[in-house]
């Protein structure tokens, strides 16, 4: 089973109920159609309208979505690149690794998921994609993001679940070439938009502001700023996925 992510732009003029009726009403109903082994669409829909911790810059046109779809084979994806192609103005796509890092009841922020294929996740999504920095090692740049970025971020943010996916090949033409995509759930929009729990402050300024700097150093290692992308969006898991 492989799994395969799209980044998904909208026009320009799209509202987050268009971003809601074209992806999960219209989309997803075809998606499904077509018989993926799993399904899962985090869109720009009216329930995310939070402003993003790092939002990208003013003028460029935004992801509305990541659909990632798992098949058999990505050899076989043309009928679902075709569904994304006609209801959309663009669309990236990538063949990632999937780390299921965190998942919803793995730790203190979240319980486990109650709620059925096909129901808005309750909590708020973030969205972040980007390149691989720029003159390092592939191997030097897995091993820190994977072994030194993840376990520091768990250890000072408040995630309810944590997907991490590495791009292994660029599958759409004229797609940006990534390094990773990463889908990060919180409790709530407070802790997206409230520094003081978006670390982990526990109420000190001085903790907030040492788990700040240890995120930007941390981050500025493996990745280039100028090539992080950052959104909020809601998470619809439409066909879990069996990853057993």
């Amino acid at each position: 089973m492989e799994k395969l992510s799209y980044l998904v732009w909208l026009r320009d003029d799209a509202s987050s109920e268009d971003a809601r009726s074209i992806l999960i009403d219209r989309v997803a109903p075809e998606l499904l159609a077509l018989g993926p082994l799993g399904l899962t669409i985090d869109v720009d829909d009216d329930a995310a309208q939070i402003p993003p911790p790092a939002p990208p810059p003013a003028g460029e046109a935004p992801v509305r979505a990541l659909v990632s779809l798992w098949l058999d084979c990505y050899d076989r994806r043309g009928p679902f690149e075709d569904v994304l192609a006609a209801a959309t103005e663009r669309v990236a796509g990538y063949l990632v690794t999937e780390s299921l890092y965190r998942e919803y009841g793995g730790n203190r922020w979240s319980g486990p998921r109650r709620w059925p294929d096909g129901e808005r996740s309750p909590g708020p999504m973030t969205i972040t994609y980007f390149e691989q920095k720029r003159g390092m090692d592939r191997d030097a740049w897995l091993e820190f993001w994977h072994t030194k970025q993840s376990p520091m971020s768990e250890a000072v943010q408040p995630r309810a679940r944590y997907v991490r996916n590495t791009v292994q090949q660029v599958l759409t033409p004229g797609a940006p070439v990534l390094g990773g995509i990463v889908e990060e759930a919180w409790p709530s929009a407070g802790h997206i938009v409230d520094p003081m729990l978006f670390y982990c402050s526990n109420g000190s300024i001085d903790t907030m502001n040492a788990n700040i700097t240890t995120m930007i150093e941390h981050v500025a290692v493996f990745i280039d700023f100028d090539t992080m992308r950052n959104l909020t969006m809601s998470e619809w898991i439409l066909r879990s996925p069996a990853r057993a």
